[in-house]
């Protein structure tokens, strides 16, 4: 029987997402004491959300074009193989 194997140690993950939660409350906390008007306030949260979200799209971009780029050698590799072999 094949086990799941996972590429981070659970502790990785829980300092990732710890972090995260960390940085995303103090955020959270600065817009509420910042002394200045709504309109401010909104502009600060809606970058902050911005950043987060591209933040996380361009890591899920690198980590898949590299995967990509590891799939695409190993299946050429196995075809010069062949080629070799004939």
């Amino acid at each position: 029987m094949k086990r799941k194997a996972y590429r981070n140690s659970p502790a990785f993950v829980m300092l990732a997402w710890g972090s995260f939660l960390a940085f995303l409350t103090l955020t959270v906390i600065g817009l509420a004491t910042l002394k200045e008007p709504l309109m401010v306030k909104g502009y600060y949260l809606m970058g902050s959300i911005g950043l987060i979200s591209s933040a996380f799209t361009v890591a899920k971009v690198v980590r898949d074009n590299q995967e990509d780029e590891e799939r695409y050698n190993q299946m050429f590799r196995a075809k010069d193989v062949e080629d070799a072999e004939e």
